[in-house]
């Protein structure tokens, strides 16, 4: 038995749908935990100009039950999404969300691997 699940997305071919990608990906994060069922207590984003990090971002929600979470490498179109949970919210429903928003605003995007795995084995 596990506590919890912990799914991760990784792209390639990511392409801005608006220029403030930080932003945008945080209310999409956001708005993926709320329908699955998912508290919010915390977001944050932060978007990189490539002075001291790649160009890109990193967006979180910090969840009451774990996190959901975005790192970005614009200039390579690299895209990775994760989220785990260990309450009643399922992170394949947020991430499904995340996934179908993505393909809709981003045509090229391409989903090059998805991994789930349990997480606290024999938790109770």
């Amino acid at each position: 038995m596990s506590k919890g699940k912990h799914v991760t997305l990784d792209y390639i071919g990511y392409v801005s749908p608006n220029g403030n990608d930080a932003e945008w990906m945080l209310a999409l994060l956001s708005e993926a935990a709320a329908k699955a069922g998912a508290r919010e207590v915390h977001a944050h984003a932060e978007p990189f100009d490539g002075s001291v990090s790649p160009p890109g971002f990193a967006a979180v929600i910090l969840l009451d039950e774990s996190h959901v979470s975005a790192h970005c490498y614009s200039e390579r179109g690299l895209l990775a999404i994760d989220a785990f949970t260990c309450g009643e919210a399922d992170p394949n429903q947020i991430t499904d969300h995340i996934h179908e928003e993505l393909r809709r605003v981003c045509p090229g995007i391409q989903l090059v691997r998805k991994d789930s795995l349990k997480r606290f084995i024999n938790g109770e």
